[in-house]
């Protein structure tokens, strides 16, 4: 597809062929397997102004924590335990983790317990010798999402940062050899769905091997407090439509999906996304660890990790 067809694809009153034909693309292509990622927020330390953000560095609100390595690790033993065969790593901008020290530890600490096990880093923007120490000492993927392709929309949410310098670490790290991932807000204040083609086809350009499509919330201690919230069936035309563009992607139902609408969520399954990922952190960090506001229960690592097994079954999916 192109731009003009993307355009068009996305201001359908009918999207179903859409639908269908990006779900019918994900059996061919992923089978009816749902891949289960754990995700361990391991820093709520930013220095970035995002103005979407509750972690932002102006949000006085926000309650600050970081892990050290081997608290990073004791966390995915757990998560291992009870199945998990990914670690994600995601953390704010934090300064302490800039020189890719502690990261490198923990990778270090999580592959001595099985090295099968895939690191997945979502750290910012990391200088490029960072992310090759990174890689060479076992990261197997990284995310890092664009968030918009609008340049004055991107300078307007990220003050004194440039959209230029965040697609060149994506090209910098597939040039190292990552899974590269990225992905963007749907719904974002003065977002055109010209914007919207745009975020899909630069999905295309890195290329992405993964990419992270979810909707805008608005977090009420931020400079964008008040703001409609994005739309869950358009986060969905998008997913669809990255599986179409993307076809061997791995494409994640995104946690922001699953606040504003669980029916929503499961209904993404079908739309082309093969992928879920669940927090495995403890409550204190669960709450603390604030993107946008959400309700979260005390960590079950085990008894979460059935249940989500059981909710893809009850889809007439494979939870790997």
């Amino acid at each position: 597809m192109n731009r003009k067809e993307t355009i068009e694809a996305l201001q359908l009153d009918d999207f179903t062929s859409f639908y269908n034909k990006a779900n019918e693309i994900r059996k061919i292509e992923k089978g009816d397997d749902v891949f289960i990622r754990a995700i361990i927020e391991f820093s709520s330390y930013c220095k970035m102004p995002c103005k979407y953000c509750g972690l932002n560095r102006k949000n006085e609100s926000a309650i600050r924590y970081r892990m050290d390595a081997d608290e990073i690790v004791d966390i995915a033993k757990d998560a291992i335990a009870a199945g998990y065969r990914t670690m994600v790593l995601q953390g704010g901008e934090d300064p302490m983790f800039a020189d890719g020290e502690i990261l490198l530890r923990a990778i270090h600490g999580i592959k001595s317990i099985d090295s099968d096990v895939a690191v997945t880093l979502s750290a910012g923007e990391l200088k490029r010798d960072v992310l090759k120490k990174l890689k060479d000492g076992g990261a197997n993927r990284y995310l890092l999402r664009h968030e918009t392709t609008d340049e004055k929309l991107y300078e307007f949410l990220h003050p004194g940062h440039k959209l230029k310098d965040r697609i060149r670490v994506l090209h910098d790290l597939k040039e190292l050899g990552y899974e590269t991932g990225s992905g963007f807000m749907v719904g974002l204040p003065n977002q055109s769905v010209e914007s919207l083609a745009n975020d899909l086809l630069q999905l295309t350009e890195i290329p992405c091997d993964m990419a992270g499509i979810g909707p805008y919330i608005s977090h009420p201690d931020t400079e964008l407090s008040g703001n409609e919230n994005g739309s869950v069936e358009l986060t969905r035309r998008c997913v669809s439509l990255a599986r179409i563009l993307l076809p061997k992607a791995n494409l994640p139902v995104t946690t922001a999906v699953g606040v504003l609408s669980p029916e929503e969520r499961l209904k993404t399954f079908s739309n082309g996304a093969n992928v879920i990922m669940r927090k495995v952190n403890p409550k204190k960090y669960k709450d603390a660890y604030k993107i946008y506001p959400a309700e979260l229960d005390e960590t079950d690592i085990v008894k979460e990790r059935i249940e989500l097994e059981n909710m893809i079954r009850s889809l007439g999916r494979v939870p790997v």
